[in-house]
């Protein structure tokens, strides 16, 4: 018994974690932008995806690891091969096969391995922030309700406390985090990253293009998804326009008063 209630707690602890129910309990209302991704033919901003992901490496890298996406994907993102293996290259990872004494070997990345985690493990990962765990970003505006607004809305929410509210020692700000105390300090701020391309380097776009490139993280296939929604929406109509002209021409008989077939004679 006592085993069973350790599990509930446990649970409820990751259950409440994992949603944001904070103390507050009031539903926050998320900014709203417009994202090329958005519609059924919508299609990723490219460069600004490509932005994104320079701001991945240059500053969420540090915590954040993206298990779930392959250096490879970022073909998708316009990447020539070259510039993936090189990408690649700038992390170490674990070697699936040992070495001869069974010991771990560590090499360089290749385009077939996923982005790793900057720590060993969580415990590791726990000790350099302050006891708090900096989650895997690969599906992560897809595990938020409204993700792509909530991701914005979050690297953009950091303010003054309002006078009154208390803020626990280790803890920030953020007024659109459920319960608004959350462990991430401000990871962005006007200038912190340089673009070679001239656009502005505000807190707003790193906010924007980082939400970008992690969207395609979570849905690669997106915009194959959409290609194909169009003309399986035209089978489906062309379909139904069938369906309804071989319905009237068979029944077109009975709705005139005749009939279908003749009984024999008993």
């Amino acid at each position: 018994m006592l085993k069973a209630k350790t599990i509930l707690v446990a649970l409820t602890a990751v259950t409440t974690v994992a949603f944001g129910v904070g103390a507050a309990g009031d539903s926050i209302e998320m900014k709203k932008k417009e994202w090329q991704f958005d519609g059924p033919f919508g299609t990723f901003d490219r460069p600004a995806a490509q932005r994104g992901f320079q701001i991945f490496r240059e500053v969420c890298s540090s915590c954040h690891s993206l298990k779930y996406f392959k250096f490879r994907n970022l073909s998708g993102l316009g990447y020539e091969d070259d510039m993936i293996k090189a990408f690649a290259a700038e992390y170490e990872v674990v070697d699936a096969d040992p070495d001869e004494y069974g010991d771990e070997k560590i090499r360089k990345g290749e385009p077939k391995d996923a982005i790793p985690a900057p720590f060993a493990n969580e415990n590791a990962a726990r000790a350099s922030n302050g006891g708090a765990f900096p989650p895997d970003l690969s599906l992560i505006t897809k595990a938020r309700a409204d993700g792509p607004n909530y991701l914005f809305s979050l690297m953009t929410g950091y303010v003054e406390a309002p006078v009154g509210t208390d803020v626990p020692e280790g803890m920030h700000y953020n007024k659109y985090f459920i319960g608004h105390n959350i462990a991430m300090a401000s990871p962005l701020s006007d200038g912190i990253v340089t673009y070679e391309d001239g656009t502005p380097e505000t807190l707003d776009q790193y906010a924007y293009d980082i939400t970008n490139f992690l969207h395609y993280v979570a849905e690669p296939k997106l915009e194959e998804r959409h290609a194909l929604g169009l003309p399986v929406m035209m089978f489906l109509f062309f379909m139904i326009g069938v369906t309804y002209l071989v319905n009237r021409k068979i029944w077109k008989p009975v709705k005139e008063g005749k009939t279908l077939w003749h009984h024999g004679d008993d």
